[in-house]
C-alpha cells in the first residue's frame, strides 16, 4: 500500500523537463535521463548506465549488488571499482546499510553522483531518502520515484526535484 500512495504523491508533485529551473539538472534530464535508447529494462539500472556515459565516469562504487557490478564490468571494462574517490556511487536498497553513514564514508568529489535504488519501496526507505535529502552537504537531489540521485555540487543552490522518467 505504501508504494501505491507514494507513487500517487510522486505523480502529483513531479514534473518533466519543463518545470526545471536549474541548468545542471535540466541538462542532466534532457541529455541523459530522457536520452534514447534505453540501456536497461530496469529504470534504476538504466539511469546508472546512462549516468556513466553522460558523466564519463571512470571510478564507480556499487554497494549491495555484486551482480550489477559484474554487468557494468562487461559493458564498461575500463571502469575502476577500487578507487578511494568515486564519480558515481550506487546504493542498492538494502536496509542493512545506513545511507547517511555510507555517504560520509564513500569518497565523493564535487561532481560525484550518488544513486539510491528503491527510495519508495517502504516507509523506512522513504524516510531514509528524506533524511539524505535534508543533509546540509547535499545541494541537488532528484526523486525519480524508482531511485533518487544526489549531488554535492558547491556551485549549486540547494534544490530538490521530482522528475518523471
Amino acid at each position: 500500500m505504501h508504494q501505491f500512495t507514494a507513487y500517487l504523491r510522486f505523480l502529483v508533485k513531479s514534473t518533466n523537463e519543463h518545470g526545471i529551473h536549474s541548468p545542471f539538472v535540466y541538462d542532466l534530464t534532457t541529455k541523459c535521463l530522457y536520452s534514447k535508447p534505453r540501456k536497461h529494462k530496469n529504470k534504476t539500472q538504466d539511469v546508472l548506465l546512462k549516468g556513466i556515459e553522460y558523466f564519463k565516469a571512470k571510478k564507480i562504487k556499487i554497494i549491495g549488488s555484486t551482480e550489477l557490478a559484474e554487468q557494468i564490468k562487461r559493458a564498461f571494462p575500463e571502469i575502476d571499482f577500487s578507487s578511494q574517490i568515486n564519480d558515481i556511487v550506487y546504493f542498492e536498497n538494502d536496509f542493512q546499510y545506513d545511507w547517511i553513514t555510507l555517504l560520509k564514508q564513500e569518497g565523493l568529489h564535487n561532481d560525484s553522483m550518488v544513486i539510491f535504488n528503491g527510495i519508495h519501496l517502504s516507509r523506512e526507505s522513504s524516510h531514509n531518502w528524506s533524511q539524505v535529502v535534508e543533509l546540509k552537504k547535499i545541494t541537488a537531489s532528484i526523486d525519480l520515484y524508482y531511485c533518487g540521485l544526489v549531488f554535492l555540487r558547491k556551485e549549486q543552490v540547494k534544490q530538490h526535484f521530482r522528475i518523471r522518467i
